[in-house]
């Protein structure tokens, strides 16, 4: 954990930072009464707020409103640690509820740039209640099709991270910033710091990205264009009255599928000296085919990625302590400002946390009518105990079923090891297409061999029954073409 602590921004200096002097448009909620003292009578609740007015020049702990970030409109919100502890009470809550309120009728993105401390004790379980009143309102604003994004501040602790930073759908944190559910004052007195810092929250994947704060306002530009709303999305309308003065979502509507996400180009493979390409001629055998998928030199995810896209913002990690560093996912920006969705597997075995983080983001891009594009490359799933003991199977149905799910159209492009379930749980049914330097088989050739009883000397004919060839997948019509 970094050895000190940022200076702590105001919520307007935050507010700032993303929007300029001239970007933000307060709103506020109507008024209400509270009796002295707080809804508990708890003795000197109203001095401290005063205070907290004094010092701050605020009413209460957030400050909401309209605002505009790079080019892209939508509403922000921003907690005051210096008033209370940025603490939600009741008439935080009320802030809350009304911003999200506000996004939902404005159909804008919401924006928290959060500093909490969690709930303010001195209203008691009122207090408390308005994490149920914020839930509500981020679920009105996810059937809608809206996009959430939070920047985590220091510190950002209790229900408030619980609610408005780890419930929304791309997390951003402030370098050294502390993050956890547990504030200082109540986790155990040996517990590790690094634990609760945005640098441990980002290796446990529960945050997407470490942002510092002068690259901020250029990677939330990014992060409002990528997530939209896209073109094809639809607005859900607006359903009965809720009894807390909210509107509230009616069951979304399914939105008009986005144009596909293109495929591809093929990418060339970098040649040995001396050594032809074999990129524009395809494999003779089952074993070449296999031998040319495995070859080191063979241009990798990373590589096709960076050819598609020309801004990449990653989602990282699968939300339950997990992390997959040979699963690639995120959004990105191509160079006509279009959006797509990625979920790109590099080469290894992946992991249950993968799976997870690729559900996430193909459940994500569903919601908000984004195309998704998968890069199928693994030689199956990982099989060791420990991917066992994180739920391997329950992770891969996942993913199947986000992918069957998918409203939006997902496109696939095989540019490797298509190895068994592990590898078809990213394809697209009816959209897959493969490099000249793939395969896909049921099982690998090698294993396919053993499980016969066959001699190793007979693995490749093993391959050519397999008929795992690019050519054979597009006869099988399990492949739409051969890309390249």
């Amino acid at each position: 954990m970094p050895d000190e602590t940022p200076a702590r921004m105001t919520a307007r200096e935050a507010v700032t930072l993303l929007t300029g002097p001239a970007g933000f448009t307060e709103h506020l909620p109507p008024p209400r009464d509270l009796p002295a003292d707080g809804p508990l009578g708890w003795a000197g609740y109203d001095a401290a707020r005063e205070r907290a007015r004094t010092r701050t020049g605020e009413e209460e702990s957030v400050v909401y409103g309209t605002g505009v970030v790079g080019d892209r409109a939508c509403v922000l919100l921003s907690f005051e640690f210096g008033f209370l502890g940025g603490s939600l009470g009741q008439r935080t809550g009320d802030r809350l509820e009304a911003a999200y309120a506000l996004a939902l009728t404005r159909r804008l993105p919401l924006l928290a740039l959060v500093a909490t401390g969690g709930s303010r004790m001195q209203e008691g379980m009122v207090a408390l209640t308005q994490l149920q009143r914020v839930a509500a309102a981020a679920t009105r604003l996810r059937a809608a099709g809206l996009p959430q994004i939070a920047v985590v501040r220091d510190p950002t602790t209790g229900g408030g991270w619980a609610t408005v930073g780890a419930g929304a759908d791309v997390v951003l944190a402030l370098p050294g910033a502390q993050v956890g559910f547990a504030g200082s004052r109540v986790r155990p007195a040996d517990a590790d710091p690094y634990a609760y810092s945005a640098e441990g929250q980002f290796a446990a994947g529960q945050v997407d990205a470490v942002v510092p704060a002068d690259e901020l306002a250029a990677t939330v530009t990014h992060w409002l264009r990528a997530l939209g709303p896209q073109a094809g999305a639809q607005p859900s309308g607006t359903g009965p009255h809720d009894p807390s003065g909210a509107p509230d979502a009616a069951p979304p509507r399914p939105h008009d599928p986005p144009p596909a996400a293109a495929v591809p180009r093929a990418l060339p493979v970098p040649s040995a000296p001396a050594v032809p390409s074999a990129t524009a001629r395809l494999p003779e055998t089952g074993r070449e085919a296999v031998a040319r998928a495995r070859d080191a030199r063979r241009p990798r995810a990373e590589a096709y990625l960076a050819d598609y896209f020309a801004v990449r913002l990653p989602l990282h990690g699968d939300r339950c302590g997990g992390t997959d560093p040979g699963l690639l996912c995120g959004f990105g920006l191509r160079a006509d400002g279009s959006a797509v969705a990625y979920v790109a597997q590099c080469g290894t075995a992946t992991r249950p946390a993968g799976y997870r983080t690729a559900a996430r983001t193909i459940r994500l891009a569903d919601r908000l009518g984004a195309p998704v594009l998968t890069l199928v490359d693994t030689p199956g799933a990982a099989n060791d105990a420990e991917a066992e003991r994180a739920g391997a199977g329950a992770a891969i149905a996942e993913t199947f079923a986000a992918i069957a799910a998918a409203r939006v159209p997902v496109t696939t492009l095989v540019i490797g090891e298509g190895g068994s379930g592990g590898a078809l749980a990213l394809a697209a049914p009816g959209n897959t297409h493969v490099t000249a330097d793939s395969y896909f088989s049921v099982i690998a050739p090698e294993l396919a061999a053993a499980i016969l009883k066959r001699p190793p000397s007979e693995t490749g004919a093993t391959a050519d029954q397999l008929r795992l060839r690019p050519q054979d997948l597009v006869d099988l019509g399990f492949a739409r073409s051969i890309v390249g």
